[in-house]
């Protein structure tokens, strides 16, 4: 197992080992949370690239779908 110290090296460093092998293993070793919250990201790059095919650009990923808003009702209850 080999351990990648940069955030940015470890994303692309994962995504060509899982183009060229995806059943290898890379380690990224961190004590900050916000390396943590960069998982999100990093998880939605591999959906798409296991749902798409291996040769998406995984710069098209966003982190989380755009959802458009649907209208909240006002009030509880029963209509009278």
């Amino acid at each position: 197992m080999v351990y990648v110290t940069s955030w940015d090296e470890f994303v692309e460093r994962s995504v060509q080992l899982f183009r060229a092998d995806p059943e290898s293993c890379l380690k990224f070793k961190t004590d900050q949370a916000q390396d943590a919250k960069k998982m999100e990201k990093l998880n939605n790059i591999f959906f798409t690239l296991m749902a798409r095919g291996p040769e998406v650009d995984p710069s098209e990923v966003t982190g989380k779908d755009q959802v458009e808003a649907q209208p909240t009702k006002k009030g509880r209850g029963r209509k009278q």
